[in-house]
Formats: structure tokens, sequence, C-alpha cells
């Protein structure tokens, strides 16, 4: 899979990870972890996100023992309830709705599993929605967008009209923090190479 050092993975098929990866490095792999996203409605949501993004990390770091793997996972709270990514059109209607004119946290676990350390943190963001109505909600659904998104939008895509304002780091909303992700890797001993522009 490899030919040279470093042996760095991403445990994630989400092409918006995959980006924001590659603002720090261009040499890495994408391997898909197949943990089922379950949630402990016992644990605060920052700590579902932390243990699945190790749970994500361990999966795919069992086949590659001599690499690094990284594990990332975002979820959306408003108040004390999780919205997850929408399941059809009418939940995200319900999602949108709930989001319309309220702060919500964005909360991505990210984990790296070393050959030597397994480390991980989750990172929060808070995000302010103006008040939308019913026919921008019913259009940003149509174009698609929100399927696949917790909290049925994305920060940096066809989303973006329905945010009022943002605290925190832009790329833990998008679904990866890169400022935290380098800490980790350093703390793992990853040898970041420059990114060749």
């Amino acid at each position: 899979m490899f030919e040279n050092t470093p042996k760095l993975i991403l445990a994630s098929q989400s092409p918006r990870r995959s980006e924001l990866l590659r603002q720090i490095t261009d040499q890495f792999e994408v391997v898909p972890s197949s943990v089922e996203e379950n949630l402990d409605w016992g644990l605060r949501p920052e700590e579902n996100a932390r243990l699945l993004a190790r749970a994500k990390a361990e999966n795919v770091a069992k086949n590659y023992p001599d690499c690094w793997v990284i594990g990332a996972d975002t979820l959306v709270a408003l108040h004390h309830e999780i919205l997850c990514k929408p399941v059809d059109v009418p939940d995200a209607k319900r999602i949108l709705s709930r989001l319309s004119g309220n702060e919500h946290r964005v909360m991505t676990g990210i984990c790296v599993v070393s050959p030597g350390k397994t480390i991980d943190t989750a990172v929060t963001s808070k995000v302010r929605f103006k008040s939308l109505t019913d026919e921008e909600i019913s259009n940003y659904i149509q174009t698609g967008e929100p399927m696949d998104k917790a909290g049925a939008y994305a920060i940096q895509g066809k989303g973006s009209f329905m945010i009022r304002e943002f605290s925190g780091s832009e790329s833990n909303i998008i679904g990866l923090p890169i400022e935290e992700l380098k800490i980790l890797l350093a703390k793992t001993r990853f040898p970041l190479t420059p990114v060749n522009r």
C-alpha cells in the first residue's frame, strides 16, 4: 500500500475530511472504517464523538499495525439532544426547523492510533442559525446536500446561507479539526511532510 514513509491512513470516506487533511499533508491513504455509528444515549455528545472516532480508528488500525490511523466522528447537539444525519426528507426538515434561529454545538471526536500509542480528543464549536422560512428549508433540502450530514447541513457548502455566526474551529464544524489533529500527530511522533502545492 505504501512505498515509503509516512504511513498515514484516514479511516473515513468523507471527501470533506480528505480535503481538510490535504491542508497539512498529501501523504495519506483512505481506508473507510466498517464501524456502525451507534450512540450511547447515556453519554454526553462529546464523549460519544470521541468514542466513535476511537472505534473507527482502531477498526482500521488492526489491519495496518505499522501505520498511523486517523478516526473522526462529528455530532451536532441542540441543547442536550443529538441531531444525527437525517434518515429522510421529513427528518431533514425537522432537524433544520429545530436549528432555525438557535445556537447549537458541533463536536468532532478525533483519534490517532499509532504503532506505539493511541490518543484522542473531542473539539467543540458553536454555530448559530438565522431564522429560516419553510421555503428556505425546503429549497435547501431539494439540493440533496443535507442528507449525509450531521445536523443536516454543510457550513462550507450551500448551507452557508443559514449561518448567522459561529465560534471555534471552522474545520471542526466541517468534520476534522486540523489544528487539534496536528497536535495529536505530533504527540504520536508522526513526521508531517510539507504539502506540495
